[in-house]
């Protein structure tokens, strides 16, 4: 007779929890867990998890190995099973699991590659909207661009990566190409933003990044660009404005609030 009301959910949580190879005191799961095909499905099921998270991170796959990331994923599988019918979306918590993984210890860059390619699937997966058009920017008057809000592009996700040149280990080993021999080992900041229905990727500066962070917060472009020499007092604003532009960083302008009465 199948379980009913919260009996059912009950009985669900546990079914799942012994699918995961966790202990559980639910008779009818452990009558279920008996039986010899119950370890096929929990192969076949924990398989299709480690499968998800190795589609989800190929940065991460790439850079440690089948092997090794297939035994990580395992582990971080029985402990966080798919939440979401869209495993699309599996593994949101995975770059906090390898920051505090014992055996990725020696590889303290490695939480953030993978905190790159999650930022990849949140602009894959990211709501449409218009990019602002380079060259109605350039001809609007100074003064009205100053106090103009401009917003980041919906698709758009960026980061700072302090002490670690998280973002080059990240994009070579996505790309599939070899790690530079001549790679600086100090700070840089990543930019990843959909457009034509590709996620394209641009190095990014500490400028950049507070540009993005202010624009974000709702500030003006003044102010946003005051925070941006605030955090590197020696940027090219206008290099760094183009740049965002044409990657398609900004959403279109066309509403855009100016900043008092």
């Amino acid at each position: 007779m199948k379980p009913a009301g919260d009996s059912l959910a009950r009985f669900e949580d546990a079914f799942v929890a012994a699918l995961y190879g966790r202990a559980t005191d639910d008779a009818r799961v452990n009558a279920c867990t008996a039986q010899a095909a119950f370890g096929i499905y929990r192969n076949t099921v924990l398989k299709g998890s480690v499968d998800a998270l190795a589609a989800n991170f190929p940065g991460v796959a790439r850079l440690v190995g089948d092997a090794w990331f297939r035994a990580a994923a395992a582990i971080y599988a029985r402990a966080s099973p798919p939440d979401d019918v869209r495993l699309l979306h599996y593994g949101r918590t995975f770059p906090a699991f390898l920051a505090r993984f014992e055996p990725a210890r020696e590889l303290p860059y490695l939480a953030d590659v993978a905190r790159l390619d999650l930022l990849w699937i949140e602009a894959h997966a990211a709501p449409d909207g218009t990019h602002a058009d380079p060259a109605s920017i350039a001809a609007l008057p100074a003064e009205r661009l100053e106090t103009m809000t401009l917003r980041p592009h919906a698709s758009a996700r960026w980061a700072w990566f302090d002490g670690q040149p998280a973002y080059t280990i990240w994009r070579v080993n996505r790309e599939g190409v070899d790690v530079p021999a001549d790679l600086a080992w100090g700070s840089e900041g990543a930019l990843l933003v959909r457009r034509n229905g590709e996620v394209i990727w641009r190095w990014l500066s500490a400028a950049g990044h507070a540009f993005l962070q202010a624009c974000a917060t709702g500030a003006p472009f003044e102010a946003a660009a005051q925070s941006a020499l605030n955090a590197q007092p020696d940027a090219d604003l206008g290099a760094l404005f183009s740049m965002l532009l044409e990657a398609g960083a900004m959403a279109e302008q066309d509403g855009a609030r100016t900043a008092g009465p």
